[in-house]
């Protein structure tokens, strides 16, 4: 059956064949119920506005139809990413109705998304930082969480590495980390003093915590190790408590990282290495946060870019940033 059932609105040529769409994510391709739910939740939208506009057969949809669709979604304020993931919910159903002979073509093949501006990933201040960071743990729990922040802020830790990480993963003698990334890669990171500090005191609580069974480094007071979710909301209760001016979140440390060390070393390709991104081109992003800290700098010290009053260009286009 179905994760979800499928509205019984729509007419039985719509209904059912999407939900033996289902069925067939869910009993042949082993996908998990929630990318199930997404992938019908994104077909029922796309069912919906079919019926309508008078269409009861997938066989009949064109490649016109489809462009009318992706301009109704673009004109109730989707983005481009939200667009093209339902363009791709849809290309793959077709893919199954041609392999099941339900339909003779697939109409949203060449269909592409608008594009989306680009946003730029938001770090936090290093100031800031290292006003949480040295922030002093309150009870036990909290002195995972630190430990858990530095060692993420420290190596760059993406929040799945980090809830994977076990024991004999990080080398406290060497200060060195061994940290199993996407596509199950490894990579060995180094790991700072603040983060090896904060490891040390972490162990004797968890020793209390956690039975003798248990690999995980990082372990719920349950003594199980931690979830992703549960990360997340401590880093944010900790956000909260310590005094944060922007909401924390596990991504922010990473990209904070990485934009921190691109300002002090300059040294792109070094930087890519300790992210574990296969492409240079994903780490370029943080050239762009390294020319915004720039700019300031710029605008605020040099004598014929500060500010003055009066007429001139700023009264167009006030600020840099927006421009970069």
């Amino acid at each position: 059956m179905a994760s979800v059932p499928v509205s019984a609105q729509l007419p039985h040529e719509l209904s059912g064949y999407l939900a033996d769409f289902v069925q067939h994510l869910e009993s042949e391709k082993r996908h998990s119920p929630r990318t199930s739910e997404s992938y019908q939740r994104d077909l029922r939208r796309f069912a919906g506005w079919l019926v309508e506009r008078g269409c009861a057969e997938w066989r009949t949809v064109s490649s016109h139809d489809m462009r009318r669709y992706v301009a109704d979604l673009s004109r109730q304020g989707l983005s481009g990413r939200s667009i093209a993931r339902h363009l791709s919910a849809i290309r793959r159903f077709y893919q199954y109705l041609l392999r099941e002979r339900l339909a003779t073509d697939n109409p949203a093949l060449d269909i592409r998304a608008p594009k989306s501006s680009k946003r730029l990933p938001r770090v936090a201040d290093v100031d800031q930082l290292n006003s949480l960071l040295d922030a002093v743990p309150d009870d036990p729990l909290e002195v995972r969480d630190r430990c858990m922040f530095e060692l993420m802020y420290s190596s760059g830790l993406r929040l799945a590495e980090l809830a994977s990480l076990d024991i004999d993963a990080v080398d406290c003698k060497g200060g060195e980390a061994r940290v199993v990334g996407k596509g199950s890669k490894t990579r060995i990171l180094p790991v700072g003093r603040k983060a090896l500090e904060a490891i040390a005191q972490w162990m004797p609580v968890r020793a209390g915590l956690a039975p003798e069974a248990e690999t995980a480094l990082f372990v719920s007071r349950r003594g199980d190790r931690l979830s992703h979710r549960s990360i997340q909301a401590r880093l944010s209760r900790w956000g909260v408590v310590k005094g944060a001016d922007q909401k924390l979140y596990p991504h922010m440390l990473r990209h904070s990282f990485a934009s921190h060390m691109l300002e002090s070393s300059g040294d792109l390709r070094a930087v890519q290495e300790l992210l574990g991104h296969a492409d240079i081109a994903t780490t370029q992003v943080y050239t762009h946060l390294d020319f915004q800290h720039l700019a300031r700098v710029y605008d605020q010290s040099h004598p014929r870019a500060r500010r003055r009053s009066g007429p001139g260009c700023d009264d167009q286009n006030p600020g840099r940033e927006g421009n970069v």
